[in-house]
């Protein structure tokens, strides 16, 4: 006789279309794992009702209207850190547990930050666009004034898993780390060796270069504003490896069409893929436009190593198999 076919059904709803090789080693015995590939949310219908887990990553939202659809489903886990885009209030509701994978990609998205960091405040990026475009003297002038980074403030929204490896890399550089945390507890500044600010506001005085690592929630959503932006000293430079709705993408093209920042690294969007007509777009696109040259933009793909993706996957499968055994699921976030 045959070995008997698993009899559970996971399914991975986005971002994912390939052999599945991670989520198959971890879960073969158990159940079938199906990648739908669906780039909207009503590609679900009529897939998903009868799933023990799903796997959510991030092109698609999870709404209440599929949630109330799910008839067995243990558990939905977020191929990632940031939740925003699954309702934890209907999965509550429903009783299914909604957990994320928080540690997968946090020395990558690090990384990102420190290499958009370096890349801008350098001046190697606008040299490299300004020369390949054919702009400009063959020379250091074109971005002066550069300034040391040693003793600059580097502050950083969030002191988090990234967020606090940011500061460990910012105080390898030798910058004065401040960070702006109000849900984190007293002592990790001295435990680190960097400095608190107490309001938003004082960190983005001081901020010589800002970088964000906080989630998306209400009380984030577009926090990084004209007002705030405005705040930062003239020359500032603006870093966001978070989510695009932390910071209001309008600001910051107003702000580096001025000069009032020097710099914008954007690793994430408010919408992704962003719409042809965008102005943060047009602008990145266009070369007459003051903020061509001073502006990053890069695909959501921070958290990307080979490294960190096979994490990524395999602990999403492995938080699938504890829920689908009965065992404890870790970082349930609901």
């Amino acid at each position: 006789m045959g070995a008997a076919l698993p009899s559970y059904r996971v399914l991975i709803t986005d971002f994912l279309s390939d052999d599945l090789i991670p989520e198959r080693r971890v879960l073969a015995d158990l159940a079938e794992v199906v990648a739908l590939g669906a780039t909207n949310e009503d590609q679900l219908l009529g897939h998903v009702e009868d799933a023990d887990a799903l796997i959510v990553y991030h092109v698609i939202q999870i709404t209440e209207k599929t949630i109330q659809r799910l008839k067995r489903c243990k558990l939905i886990v977020r191929g990632g850190v940031g939740v925003d885009n699954v309702d934890g209030k209907a999965c509550r509701q429903r009783g299914i547990p909604l957990a994320n994978v928080p540690d997968y990609g946090t020395e990558e998205v690090a990384d990102t930050a420190l290499a958009m960091m370096l890349s801008l405040v350098r001046g190697v990026h606008l040299l490299n666009s300004r020369l390949r475009a054919g702009l400009g003297p063959w020379s250091y002038v074109q971005a002066a004034p550069v300034f040391r980074l040693r003793g600059r403030v580097l502050g950083i929204v969030g002191l988090g898993r990234i967020g606090t490896t940011m500061a460990l890399r910012g105080k390898a550089l030798g910058m004065e780390v401040w960070f702006y945390d109000p849900y984190k507890p007293d002592g990790y500044d001295k435990a680190l060796g960097i400095r608190r600010a107490e309001t938003l506001e004082e960190l983005a005085r001081s901020a010589y270069v800002l970088s964000i690592h906080c989630p998306l929630t209400e009380e984030t959503r577009r926090m990084i504003d004209g007002r705030i932006i405005r705040l930062m000293p003239e020359g500032s430079f603006l870093i966001n490896t978070a989510r695009g709705g932390i910071v209001a993408a309008e600001a910051v093209l107003e702000a580096l069409a001025e000069g009032h920042l020097a710099g914008a690294g954007l690793d994430v969007l408010e919408q992704e893929p962003p719409p042809e007509d965008d102005p943060l777009l047009r602008a990145w696109r266009d070369p007459t436009h003051p903020a061509h040259h001073r502006l990053i933009i890069n695909p959501h793909s921070a958290f990307y190593s080979v490294e960190g993706l096979e994490d990524m996957r395999q602990k999403a499968a492995e938080a699938c198999r504890r829920a689908i055994l009965g065992l404890p699921v870790r970082n349930v976030v609901n």
